[in-house]
């Protein structure tokens, strides 16, 4: 979340890779944007719209239009920062419609001693409920500025990061069309029936 921090040199090397394989790139710095937390309105859920006017706006329509979204962040108490979980948040008018499905997703994360199995448990989900497909998770070691340029393994990583997130794109797999959500998702919407104990998930024994 520094200017100049960890996560932003090792990104900086994975979109550069990125682009040596043939992909057009663009940086979205969270540093230096205003996006609010999620209030749960769920408005977006039947517009696909989020009512929040801020820099989001434009990232849901720049994120909408790539074919890989490489997320890089620190690790902060053995997870993700509050920050870049709003950002994830933010992006469920893309997920309700089911706009994040078959996009390739990465993951850098860098932390001074623990917690990147935090951060890839949480975008592993995330990928997995948005239908993304998942490529490799690097992580790196590193507190102060610069750090990580000693990590050999995470600097040799987060090239060949770009390479692979280009390649998975260019692959093109694809969920069945007839699958485009998860299926907790599909099982509400064809039968009715919630996923949440809440919704009404249970009733007579079938």
């Amino acid at each position: 979340m520094r200017k100049g921090s960890n996560s932003e040199i090792l990104l900086d090397r994975t979109l550069a890779a990125a682009r040596e394989a043939g992909a057009e790139t663009e940086l979205l710095k969270l540093l230096d944007a205003s996006v609010a937390p999620c209030d749960g309105c769920y408005a977006c859920s039947k517009s696909g719209i989020c009512h929040i006017k801020d820099d989001m706006q434009e990232w849901l329509v720049k994120i909408d239009q790539a074919d890989a979204v490489v997320f890089s962040t620190p690790v902060y108490f053995w997870t993700v920062p509050g920050q870049t979980k709003v950002v994830m948040d933010r992006l469920y008018p893309l997920y309700m419609l089911g706009k994040l499905a078959n996009k390739v997703g990465a993951v850098i994360a860098t932390a001074s001693s623990m917690g990147h199995t935090g951060v890839w448990q949480v975008f592993n989900n995330f990928f997995c409920a948005c239908h993304m497909l998942a490529a490799d998770f690097v992580y790196a070691y590193g507190r102060e500025k610069g750090d990580v340029r000693r990590d050999k393994h995470a600097w040799h990583a987060s090239w060949e990061l770009g390479h692979e997130v280009v390649a998975l794109a260019s692959a093109q797999f694809i969920y069945p069309t007839a699958y485009p959500r998860p299926i907790y998702n599909l099982v509400k919407d064809r039968y009715g029936v919630a996923s949440s104990p809440a919704g009404g998930r249970f009733g007579d024994p079938l």
